[in-house]
């Protein structure tokens, strides 16, 4: 199982948030370069940033300390938050991000990312897909939409995506589990693609369930944050399970 360690940015800062709720922000270092450093000193490959303040406004806001997380470590990073356009995805492509996520984007302007996937590749372009009880939620979470989130990936995989980060909003940062049964019947769904799990995860437990289950990647945030998941033991888990 690859794990990715994920970084919230809000203010140039790294945060936690509660079930999406960005009134209820925790601050977890005031350096996310010295966070992502460490990261990569503990052995971890992957990194997966979120520009929440972009997320909210629809424009990139933490674009200069990602650019100097890509510059100043060798992970391989992945970002999302607040990319609306062929041009600002192609400018963190070109500044040392290696995947670009497109989440509101998916349902807001599907044009954009079947244009994404012919210009940059489906290795490049990963759709996230956050919802809650099934339907997709958008725009930083502050806004659920009447769309099943097994619908918004049928349509993205007609347009070639491999790739989908799946957040079940209600458990993000709860520490109450992910919600495997959803992840599962989606890699069922579509077995092609690699559903990759976020959310809820809290202990090597989790893990080893979403690998019974199938999912072949999980992101961990909290987790990390509160020590539950320390990196050491995540770098042992990313080499070892499975």
């Amino acid at each position: 199982m690859q794990i990715i360690p994920a970084i919230d940015l809000k203010n140039q800062q790294s945060v936690r948030l509660y079930q999406g709720d960005f009134k209820q922000t925790t601050v977890i270092n005031d350096s996310p370069l010295d966070q992502a450093l460490a990261i990569e000193k503990a052995g971890l490959k992957n990194l997966h940033l979120v520009d929440l303040d972009g997320a909210k406004s629809g424009r990139p806001v933490n674009r200069a300390t990602i650019e100097a997380i890509c510059s100043e470590t060798g992970l391989q990073v992945e970002v999302g938050g607040g990319i609306r356009s062929l041009s600002q995805i192609n400018t963190y492509l070109t500044s040392g991000v290696n995947r670009v996520i497109l989440g509101s984007a998916a349902l807001n302007d599907p044009t954009l990312v079947q244009q994404a996937i012919e210009q940059f590749g489906a290795d490049q372009i990963v759709v996230g897909i956050d919802g809650k009880n099934g339907q997709v939620a958008v725009s930083g979470w502050l806004e659920q939409r009447s769309v099943e989130m097994s619908e918004l990936m049928a349509s993205m995989v007609a347009f070639g995506v491999k790739t989908f980060v799946v957040t079940d909003i209600s458990r993000d940062g709860t520490m109450t589990g992910p919600n495997t049964d959803q992840l599962k019947n989606l890699q069922v769904k579509f077995p092609e693609s690699t559903v990759v799990a976020s959310g809820g995860i809290r202990n090597v437990a989790d893990l080893k369930q979403l690998e019974t289950a199938g999912i072949k990647a999980a992101i961990i945030g909290k987790a990390m944050a509160t020590g539950d998941l320390p990196l050491q033991v995540l770098a042992e888990v990313n080499a070892n399970v499975g």
